[in-house]
Parts: structure tokens; sequence; C-alpha cells
């Protein structure tokens, strides 16, 4: 029997109807979200191809699309996909924005945690106010209290704020009663020197008369003051964190990480004990955030053959281990930085080099033929020039885009080693709170001409072949707030909005455009961590990996930048903080 035309029309449609039901891919799935501002430029995607958009599609971990909404809505939905639940768009408030995670490229996690846990000794104005919050930490914690045994640990002192900018002493400790005979270990600021008690020094014994790549600090009667700077540090035998100790220093550093904005971090110089316990948790659940470490072992000495090469590691991938850190000398703050010229304000010093150059030179062409990232620690300018000597004969017929050396901090340099560092691709791995918190006293111990190629952040853009300046924190040294580091970058000013050279910041040519800041702890972070291709800037195929900002940062007053307020921090599509 013949069907006549309209009906044979409608059992089409009804069968069409039901083949995309039952087997046509779903374009737009339950878990595809969008997020927009109200306007075109409210997102900040750190892609040169498009810089600002209104929107960005999430398909499950991933940015599956950019642009306004009209046309993310319908390349969202395909011929047919009537039926299916319209696409969830959130819109950000209009004073509000959003950007790429944020990345530091430089920060010690376990450290942080440690410092927040025990005694937080930043911003201490005197040695007496460090032994109040010693005293305080002690009453608050019956078992240390009952207990002289037990260890306090501290971090954060700086002499160079206090009236008298001198080392304190073993002896100090015994002006509070409640001191008296305990183990005390208290790192300065920088993690370069540490000051110990009398008990810790009996504990010790009999010292060395002289440390290689390090020194014990002796008062006037040549007696050990409790001062160990550097490679003398390892002599001290303040006792390793438990595994519970690192869970707890590990989940208060991604608590404050996360409300911070950041998404990656780079974990600069990690030991055994730290891998293990990064790969075992890993192993066992999704690590909170992403972290590339750089594995070390002190003294030292080769040891690829020891560390795990871990690539995208664990439940979720976040876990990287590819590269290696080294030290070549110390910190300015602690005049261990290795100068060229004695110091300015001590020319009986020009610091310390931590390792002689021909030990150097064998460990970086050992790792690098074995396929490590080589990072290396260097302050001064004779520590960096003895570093880019080797990486331009150990790298003179590698492609440095694919090895990636990169040297942490690259603070003090002369101008033809600037020059050098960029005409060769190495990457400089920089902070710029430390030029803030330095500027006080920089000068003086370096004097006016060396100066000149200190924290030289925009020269090192200007002279680098790629423009490639990843930026970091080295928290706890600094703050963990990126936005500290992005407003010093910007200003060269302290958070008071002050400097030596006045409101204007200090050696203001150095100031890197906001852009090239935002660059800095996203997309030039990503590169020296080898994931450019898949996070740093919000772009379609990448990780949803994003932060929304209670302001605009690129635009608002400088003096505005710090009052910033973190709304949202998602990693994965997943929001770990906050809410949209």
């Amino acid at each position: 029997m013949s069907v006549d035309p309209p009906q044979t029309w409608i059992a089409l449609a009804v069968a069409l109807v039901l083949s995309a039901v039952l087997y046509g891919p779903p374009r737009t799935s339950t878990r595809d979200y969008a997020v927009c501002s109200s306007t075109s430029e409210g997102i900040y995607t750190v892609d040169p191809a498009h810089p600002t958009v209104q929107c960005i599609l999430v398909r499950d971990t991933h940015i599956a699309d950019t642009g306004s909404l009209v046309d993310i809505t319908t390349r969202s939905r395909g011929f047919l996909d009537f039926w299916r639940p319209s696409l969830n768009v959130s819109f950000i408030d209009p004073k509000s924005i959003i950007v790429p995670g944020l990345a530091d490229a430089h920060a010690h996690i376990l450290s942080y945690g440690s410092m927040k846990l025990n005694v937080d000794l930043s911003g201490c104005a005197s040695k007496q106010e460090v032994l109040e919050r010693l005293v305080d930490f002690v009453k608050a914690r019956p078992d240390i209290l009952n207990d002289p045994s037990k260890w306090i640990e501290g971090m954060g002192w700086d002499h160079n704020i206090w009236a008298v900018p001198e080392y304190p002493h073993a002896d100090d400790f015994d002006a509070e009663p409640l001191l008296r005979g305990r183990r005390i270990y208290l790192e300065r600021i920088d993690c370069h020197v540490a000051w110990v008690s009398r008990r810790v020094l009996q504990l010790m014994g009999e010292l060395p008369n002289a440390v290689n790549g390090g020194q014990i600090v002796r008062d006037g009667s040549a007696n050990p003051a409790g001062i160990f700077v550097d490679k003398a540090k390892s002599l001290i035998p303040v006792p390793s964190p438990s595994e519970a100790d690192m869970l707890r220093y590990f989940d208060r550093t991604v608590k404050d990480a996360l409300a911070v904005g950041l998404t990656s971090i780079h974990e600069a110089s990690t030991d055994p004990d730290a891998i293990e316990f990064y790969k075992q948790y890993a192993e066992s659940k999704k690590l909170p955030l992403r972290l590339y470490l750089m594995g070390h072992l002190s003294p030292a000495e080769y040891s690829g053959d020891e560390l795990p090469r871990l690539v995208d590691y664990g439940v979720g991938g976040r876990l990287n281990l590819r590269s290696i850190k080294l030290f070549v000398d110390g910190s300015l703050g602690s005049s261990g930085a290795a100068l060229l010229e004695p110091y300015s304000d001590n020319p009986a010093t020009s610091g310390i080099m931590r390792i002689q150059e021909d030990v150097l030179f064998d460990l970086v062409k050992r790792f690098h033929a074995n396929g490590w990232q080589v990072n290396i620690h260097c302050t001064g300018d004779r520590a960096n020039r003895a570093v880019l000597d080797i990486f331009e004969d150990v790298f003179a017929s590698t492609n440095l885009s694919e090895a990636r050396p990169r040297i942490e901090h690259a603070q003090i340099m002369t101008p033809d080693d600037l020059e050098r560092m960029g005409r060769l691709g190495v990457i400089p791995s920089v902070q710029p709170t430390h030029a803030t918190s330095d500027m006080w006293y920089a000068e003086q111990r370096l004097g006016p001409e060396r100066i000149r190629g200190a924290y030289a952040y925009r020269t090192m853009i200007q002279t680098s072949r790629n423009q490639i300046l990843p930026l970091g924190s080295d928290f706890p040294v600094e703050g963990i707030n990126p936005l500290l580091g992005f407003y010093a970058a910007v200003t060269r000013l302290s958070v008071s909005g002050q400097s030596p050279h006045g409101p204007q910041g200090w050696y203001p040519e150095q100031r890197l455009t906001r852009f090239q800041a935002l660059k800095g702890m996203t997309l030039d972070a990503a590169y020296a961590s080898f994931s450019e291709s898949v996070i740093g800037s919000l772009t379609t195929g990448k990780k949803a990996d994003f932060v929304v900002l209670d302001r605009d940062i690129m635009t608002v007053p400088e003096s505005e930048i710090l009052g910033t307020k973190v709304l949202a921090t998602v990693i994965d599509g997943e929001v770990v903080y906050g809410g949209l």
C-alpha cells in the first residue's frame, strides 16, 4: 500500500530525531559550562591570537572554546541539539576579570608550611621581638613547654631590618628564662643562614675551623657564635620532618596557595624524602594543584640515577619531576652572594662559592646528557658568570629551546652577561619581590655601578631571544600571594608605595609592563616547565585553569592592585577555591 507524501515526511523526521538522540554524539555535555564577562575585554587569555575575550567554554577539564557568548553558544550546539539542556552560563561581576591560573616559578612548599605552623619570625623588627615570639610559641605548646628536649624551629628573622643590623648570638636566647637550655633552630628569611642556641652548639661538639662553601661565624673570642651560613648549616643536627609533618605543612601551603589564585608551583629544591612524599600522595589521590619539582641531593654530586623521572604522574597527572636544582652561591642579604669584586660595605669578603667550577661543569654535563633540565641558583655576578660559562660550553651544540636551562634568581649580573644570557637562550627565573625587599640595602652592598646590573628585569626581556621571563616569589622568603610579585614588577615599590628613589620606583626603567608581569606568572612559567602547550593561557585545547579576580589588575591604579581579592580558583575546570 502506498504512503502519501505528508506521512512520509513525518516518519522521516521522527526517524532522524530518534537516530540523533540514540546515536548522535552530544556537542554539549551536562558538564559543559561557560564563564563570561559583561564586556568583550573582561577575560585576559595571554593568548596573542585572542588577548581578551568575553567568554570561555569549559568541557570537562579543558577549554573547549573562547569568544563572544553568541559565538561559543552557536559553536557548542550542533544541528538537532534543540532537545538538549541549554548551556550553563555564569557571568562574573562587571568589575571582575578572569586570568589564566597563576604559577609561582620558584617556591619552597614544605618550608612555607613549616614556617606557618612553627614560629613565623617574618617582620620581627628587633632581636627582642624574635625572643618574644619564641616565648609565646612555647607557652602555647604544652608538649614543648614540658619537654626541653623538643626542638623549636622557626624562620623569617632578618637582621638587616634591625636597628643594629648585626648577626645575633647563641647566648641571646638566655635573656629569656623560658628559652634557656632549649634546642632552638631559626632560619634567616633567605634560608641561607641558621641561628642556633647554646644547647644546640653543645650537642654539635667540636666544630671544624672552616667549611667549604659555607661559614661558621665566630665571636670576638673565636668561639662559634651560633650562626651557620650556607653549607655550614649541614652540620646542625636538626631533625628531618616526619611524613605526618610534611602532610601538615603541605596542606597548609595548599590552603593558602589556592586562596591567592595559584594553580601551579615550581618547587625549587626537593630532597628525596619530599619527592617520595609527593609521589605517594599523587599515587593515592589527585594533588590539589600542579607541582613541578626540582630534585636536589646534598652534597652536590650526580644523582640523576637516584631520582625518579616523573612526567604528568599520578592521579590527574599533576606531578612532574624532570629537573635538577644546583646551588652555586648564597644570598645578598647574608653577604653570601659570590661577587667578582669585594662587597662595597665589607671589602673583606666577596661572598661564598658553594661549589667549585670544575665540579659544577661535570655535574651540568652529566645531568644534561641524561635528559635532566638543569636549574642553578645564582645570586652574585661571579656565580652567574661561572654558570653562563658552563652553559655556553655544555650546550654549545644543543637546541636550548629543548633543554631550557634556568638560572634561579639571576640577581646581579654584568651588562655583558645580561646580554649573553639572552643571546644563549638561558631562562632567568626571577622574583620581583626580592628587588623591593633588597632595595633598601642592595646599593650599599654593591655600589653605584654594579647595582645597574642587579634585578634588571626589563633588560632581561629586551635581551632575551624569546622574551621569556618566568616570575616567582621564593616563598616563604617572600609572601605567597602572586600579586605581591605582580605589583613589585610593575611598580618597583614597597607595599607602602615607597622606594629609595621615591614614588616613581627603584630604578623605574626596569619596571615590567602589566602584560609582561601577567605573562611571566602564567605562560612564561609554563614554558620554563615544558608545559606551555597544556597550561599558561586560556586557549582552546588547554587545561581549564583560571582565576577570577574582583578587579581589573591590568587597568586599576597601581595603589589598588594589592587590594585585589581572589573570588574563585579553578583547576581542570573544577572550582577549588571560592565560587563562580
